[in-house]
């Protein structure tokens, strides 16, 4: 019988035990004798593991036995499963760390979401700080059954942390993925154009994926933004650029003045009017606020990008 704080008591057969080999022919120690002396000398009170190790448990059991040792306590938590509910491997796509980082995800938010599969508080809490999951995890409230990894939800909750986060921390990594991504960014560019983006990002990698036209010339319209350019025509973009070449005061609300003139005297309605001027400057149909982007962008670089697109 192994007492498992998670699962309570857990039996074997005793007759599946039967000798198990500690040395290899070379004189190495297995696992088994491995894990369960380093236990000892470590002075281990608990053991917490995934519960696909339960059934070496007895074994480690009985060679801590032998040792004339005091056996720590054992946790074995439920495994974390894919959304085809078998336990999440490479095959359901990167599960390291690092590959997280790199997609922008925060690390209170990863902290967060992974104290939450398997284990809850209560019914209501879903947001902790890593001093609020040290002061309140509890083993007992540990699931029995698999925790399913939904990287939406992932998602979801590191949007909310981006949401959370001050402007100059979104700054700095907003700043860091874009250099990570060849480029060169103004920080004094990137912190004005934080607070059009906080709130259309779920991770850092997609927040300077909508600023990257700010710091390259090198935009290619991707397929939907190629065909609103088509469909607009090139003399409508020649004409954008000469209506935004004559303002004066280059600032969103004279830009938009400006913009909502053109697009009335074009007899469109908007999203037909600025889908190809907001396809031609940021080479995409989704970006920040078409206003702020073109003023963030500026003058030149915008009147270039208009006129050739529309070329």
């Amino acid at each position: 019988i192994v007492h498992d704080l998670i699962r309570g008591k857990a039996h074997f057969r005793a007759n599946d035990l039967r000798d198990f080999v500690i040395l290899r022919s070379d004189g190495t120690p297995t696992y088994l004798l491995a894990a369960a002396v380093d236990d000892v000398q470590m002075h281990m009170t608990h053991v917490i593991r995934g519960e696909d190790l339960l059934p070496s448990t007895p074994r480690q059991l009985k060679i801590i036995e032998a040792l004339g040792a005091e056996p720590p306590a054992y946790a074995h938590l439920p495994l974390v499963v894919g959304a085809d509910r078998q336990p999440l491997s490479k095959r359901h796509g990167s599960v390291a760390v690092e590959w997280f980082k790199e997609r922008g995800f925060l690390p209170e938010a990863l902290v967060n979401y992974l104290a939450l599969l398997g284990w809850s508080y209560d019914e209501s809490t879903t947001f902790f700080s890593r001093e609020e999951l040290v002061d309140r995890f509890d083993l007992s409230r540990v699931s029995h059954n698999p925790a399913a990894f939904d990287m939406q939800k992932l998602e979801w909750m590191n949007g909310h942390y981006i949401r959370e986060a001050t402007d100059t921390r979104l700054t700095e990594v907003v700043t860091e993925a874009l250099r990570g991504g060849a480029l060169v960014p103004d920080p004094s560019v990137v912190a004005a154009a934080i607070p059009l983006v906080r709130e259309r990002m779920s991770t850092i990698e997609e927040g300077a994926r909508l600023l990257r036209f700010l710091f390259t010339d090198d935009v290619v319209p991707d397929e939907k933004a190629a065909n609103a350019i088509a469909k607009a025509g090139v003399g409508f973009l020649r004409e954008a650029a000469s209506r935004l070449e004559a303002v004066e005061d280059w600032t969103a609300e004279e830009i938009k003045r400006v913009l909502i003139l053109f697009q009335e005297d074009s007899h469109m309605s908007r999203r037909d009017a600025f889908a190809p001027i907001r396809a031609a400057v940021t080479g995409s149909t989704v970006s920040p606020p078409l206003y702020e982007s073109i003023e963030l962008l500026g003058r030149d670089r915008t009147l270039a990008r208009l006129r050739s697109a529309g070329a």
